[in-house]
């Protein structure tokens, strides 16, 4: 039998960070959850309370221990990554983190975009700029995990990669963003899109927590896309959504100006997944599963 590895997943008290925790567990690994202790973590692990921002906090609470593999759920700003490098040097022979798509968001290709269009380590990092700031925060989240990345890739302190997660769909989705286009649709009120309406890459809930169990195992790494093939756009959303609205109306509103509705782009958001794939991942097709990830996000919400 292969040892039981030790990992530690910060953050992962919902959503694809409980199914990553429950496929980890179900593995025989031994796992620690450090949170800031506002969620209870799954059954059979061992929970840490700290505030990742606190190095002191941090510090305190890991003791001695060390790890195979730490899952970085929550890293959203160079300077929370900064903590990390420094507190989990010689502690961890393996660091994953949940980075995003959103690492592109000036990427603007018809083709899907590889890797290599953002390399973590020619990204500048500035620590000076408001990253506490939860409004700044908001508008700056595809930069604060880009420089995240490069704080983590410039002279790594432990082997490295960033799984960077297309649009997640399915199960307890807790955004509200399918849910929009349900109430919209139910009401016959218009969905607002671009006038120039670009489509994008998605992976199912239970696909991600697959794709992290799975990295977790592997020794690859750098950045590396993960996504469903296929892509996706608002019209297809809003088509399997309307299948659990039979007496519900689809109008699409194209506006030039203003907010438009969730998955909703003005430019391709279209990832390559090939390089998982060449490392050994199988993904799905992103329109197989979209009926099931619907009929799960809106569950008995549907027909109200």
């Amino acid at each position: 039998m292969e040892t039981a590895r030790e990992v530690l997943v910060i953050g992962g008290s919902r959503y694809f960070g409980k199914r990553l925790i429950a496929r980890l567990l179900a593995a025989g690994d031994r796992v620690t959850v450090l949170n800031r202790g506002s969620a209870a973590p799954p059954s059979g692990t061992v929970h840490l309370v700290a505030d990742r921002d606190d190095e002191a906090s941090l510090n305190s609470a890991l003791g001695s221990r060390t790890f195979d593999v730490v899952v970085d759920q929550v890293c959203y700003t160079p300077r929370q990554a900064a903590v990390a490098r420094r507190v989990f040097a010689g502690r961890t022979r393996r660091y994953v983190m949940t980075s995003t798509v959103e690492v592109y968001e000036y990427e603007d290709s018809i083709a899907l975009v590889r890797e290599d269009a953002v390399d973590p380590r020619n990204v500048p990092v500035d620590l000076g700029l408001p990253w506490h700031d939860p409004d700044f925060l908001e508008s700056h989240y595809g930069e604060g995990e880009r420089q995240a990345e490069a704080v983590f890739s410039v002279d790594p302190a432990f082997p490295f990669t960033a799984v960077r997660v297309a649009h997640v769909l399915g199960g307890d989705d807790f955004t509200g963003r399918l849910a929009h286009y349900a109430d919209r649709i139910r009401t016959g009120a218009p969905v607002a899109v671009p006038v120039d309406n670009q489509p994008a890459t998605y992976i199912h809930v239970e696909e991600i927590a697959d794709f992290l169990a799975w990295t977790v195992g592997a020794d690859f790494t750098g950045p590396v896309n993960a996504a469903s093939h296929g892509l996706l756009d608002t019209e297809e959303l809003c088509e399997a959504v309307a299948a659990h609205l039979p007496e519900g109306r689809t109008v699409l509103q194209e506006v030039e100006v203003g907010e438009t509705s969730p998955f909703s782009f003005t430019r391709a958001y279209g990832m390559d997944n090939s390089r998982a794939t060449r490392l050994g991942f199988t993904f799905d097709d992103a329109r197989r599963w979209l009926p099931e990830a619907v009929a799960e996000t809106l569950g008995n919400n549907a027909r109200r």
